[in-house]
């Protein structure tokens, strides 16, 4: 190998020398990553690389559980080829028991719909009696008690829940109270105090549009007759109108307000044995159920007019005939143990005053004579000692 020199006299460095086979390569990378760079691109690329590279690592790890997932499939496979259905059973609809409606239940509409207004209501409705209304279906009809119903409507229903007609117009009150016509003479405060509230309550609702600062005396308000007010909570105790208790063969002629059916002296009669039998054949209401709520201490039970009406137990007649308090054709059985029944609205009577008769005996038809809205028996228990009591309580179960 010879020596070159430059001009200096140094060495001259000569290139290696080369096989035919060997190449000399330089990567061109930085060269094109610089230029996407400084172009703005380089985090893009960077990103995307780092997707692929993870992608392809997936693929890796999927690639080597393939016979896992198929051992785990392959007796998956296995175990639920041997499970076998289970059979379901065929029901003969035929053999089933027939429910009957007549036997047991109570014959009530349904209601389909409360009028229960989003916001307080501000105003009196007026609301027409349509065939099967009750008070207690017209009060849950707008979310009210049903004394509200009675107590918004007194010259109309008297306090009698049985007092409704077809086409007859009630009014609702707003609320829960009672609904008064200012008479001349009245006093705020006796007002208030007779429905159980105060004079404050009366004159501070709205819709009664009276201010406290011109009323004047509570004792001798600024009020006009005839004004109708709302009393917010306003109750009061019910005029009776029902039949009195205490109509006994020693006492009969208590019942000479109740009508031409009431009977003269009884001396003697037939003895009860404490123990009731049902007065119909049919064990079941159509329309009122035992409420005091709404002043109806009976219970109405279902019949068709001419069907038969039974003695509940031995006793003698204390009453037989018209009533003016609205059972129309009337019966009361004395017992003589303290015990008396009372069968309203009859059809026709079977029995006269001081009879005796047993358990189970025909006294009359049930009809819808009175204030009735149709064919039923209105019955009623009631004692010396307790009063009227709720028939359910005394009846054998239906």
């Amino acid at each position: 190998m010879s020596n070159e020199f430059d001009e200096l006299g140094e060495p001259v460095q000569q290139p290696s020398a080369k096989t035919p086979d060997q190449k000399v390569t330089k990567s061109n990378f930085p060269g094109w990553f610089e230029m996407l760079a400084n172009l703005g691109l380089g985090e893009t690329v960077a990103r995307i690389g780092t997707g692929i590279l993870t992608l392809l690592l997936v693929l890796a790890v999927v690639w080597v559980m393939r016979p896992v997932f198929q051992s785990n499939q392959t007796a998956s496979s296995s175990t639920a080829g041997a499970l076998e259905p289970t059979a379901i059973p065929v029901i003969d609809l035929a053999s089933l028991p027939q429910f009957k409606s007549e036997t047991i239940g109570v014959a009530r509409s349904a209601l389909l719909h409360t009028n229960i207004p989003d916001r307080p209501r501000l105003d009196i409705l007026k609301y027409t009696i349509a065939k099967g209304d009750t008070i207690i279906g017209i009060a849950a009809k707008f979310n009210l008690l049903p004394k509200t119903v009675m107590f918004g409507n007194y010259y109309s229903l008297r306090d009698d829940p049985e007092n409704l007609s077809i086409g007859q117009v009630l009014n609702i009150l707003p609320l829960d109270g009672y609904y008064y016509e200012w008479q001349a003479g009245d006093g705020l405060n006796g007002v208030a105090k007779g429905l159980n509230v105060k004079p404050e309550d009366i004159v501070n609702y709205p819709l009664n549009h009276l201010d406290m600062a011109t009323i004047g005396s509570f004792s001798n308000p600024n009020i006009k007759p005839g004004t109708w007010l709302i009393v917010p909570g306003g109750t009061r105790p019910y005029t009776s109108w029902s039949a009195p208790v205490g109509v006994t063969r020693a006492n009969p002629a208590i019942a000479r307000v109740m009508g031409a059916g009431s009977c003269g002296k009884i001396t003697d009669g037939a003895i009860g044995t404490g123990t009731f039998i049902w007065p119909a054949n049919k064990h079941y209401l159509s329309g009122y159920d035992y409420s005091p709520e709404t002043n109806h201490r009976g219970i109405d039970i279902a019949g068709n007019t001419g069907e038969p009406i039974y003695a509940v137990d031995a006793g003698v007649i204390v009453y037989a005939g018209w009533n003016d308090w609205g059972y129309g054709n009337m019966v009361m059985i004395d017992h003589g143990n303290g015990w008396q029944s009372l069968y309203g609205h009859m059809n026709s009577i079977a029995v006269v005053c001081g009879q005796s008769v047993d358990q189970g005996w025909v006294i009359g038809t049930i009809g819808s004579t009175g204030h009735s809205s149709g064919s039923h028996l209105h019955f009623e228990l009631m004692h010396t000692l307790y009063s009227k009591v709720n028939p359910w309580n005394y009846l054998p179960p239906p």
